[in-house]
């Protein structure tokens, strides 16, 4: 497989950024800009997505593609969303690669079996009509119309940016790499070394919880919520999120 697109600004330690399904290694914002002035910012575009559009993988192969995209030195790592779980597969493969990893709005994956291979049929149905339809900006609507993104505007969310991605590159992501696709690792995550800081925002009660069980586990691990914010913390409230996750990195 071909590594993986990116962009990259800023000056300092090495920060890997992950994006969520949907996004590109554009739709970082004032966050991703506001990181730039203490890390040099390498913002991966993800399979299925952007410039990686014509890529196909799975949560493993994401992971393997992201750290070979990197190269050989030592990285911070943020993922949100989709890109927390490719993270998380990368941490978990390569922990002596990893200095500190970043968790926004991820979770360890759905425990029982008949939930997960329920969200894989949900996902390849969405994928199929995302296809049919061929019509990414129609479908980027009704996606950004969930309670899950409410609180967000067109100008955080980076909707044109967002248009970019094509409905194969999406459909294909959906299949291989859905929440569905994600194998459990909640047992695992007692042997994770790297310090890591799993944050949500405040307002966003599912991945809160999770936030807080993924972190009792995690041997350095530190559960972070950003005050009034929705499952997007980092897009709505990205000073108070890069606040906290600065803190962390240094």
């Amino acid at each position: 497989m071909p590594p993986l697109a990116t962009r990259t600004w800023g000056e300092g330690p090495l920060l890997v950024l992950l994006h969520g399904f949907t996004q590109t290694a554009g739709c970082w914002g004032a966050f991703g800009t506001e990181l730039g002035r203490t890390h040099t910012i390498l913002a991966v575009d993800l399979p299925g997505h952007g410039g990686s559009a014509a890529t196909s993988a799975d949560l493993d192969e994401s992971a393997e593609l992201v750290l070979e995209t990197i190269g050989l030195e030592r990285f911070d790592l943020l993922g949100y969303s989709l890109g927390g779980r490719v993270a998380l597969t990368a941490a978990l493969a390569a922990p002596e690669r990893v200095r500190h990893l970043v968790l926004i709005g991820a979770t360890a994956g759905i425990e029982d079996p008949e939930q997960a291979a329920g969200r894989r049929r949900r996902d390849e149905e969405l994928a199929a009509l995302i296809e049919a339809e061929d019509d990414v900006p129609t479908f980027l609507r009704r996606w950004l119309d969930q309670d899950l993104f409410s609180d967000l505007s067109d100008e955080q969310a980076q909707f044109d940016e967002r248009c970019s991605n094509t409905a194969s590159g999406l459909a294909e992501s959906l299949r291989r790499s859905g929440a569905g696709t994600q194998r459990s690792s909640w047992t695992d995550l007692d042997g994770l070394e790297v310090p890591t800081l799993v944050v949500a925002g405040g307002s966003d009660a599912k991945f809160s919880d999770i936030a807080e069980r993924m972190a009792a586990l995690l041997p350095h691990g530190r559960r972070a919520l950003v005050p009034e914010a929705g499952h997007a913390c980092h897009l709505t409230r990205p000073h108070d999120t890069c606040l906290l996750v600065e803190g962390w990195l240094s």
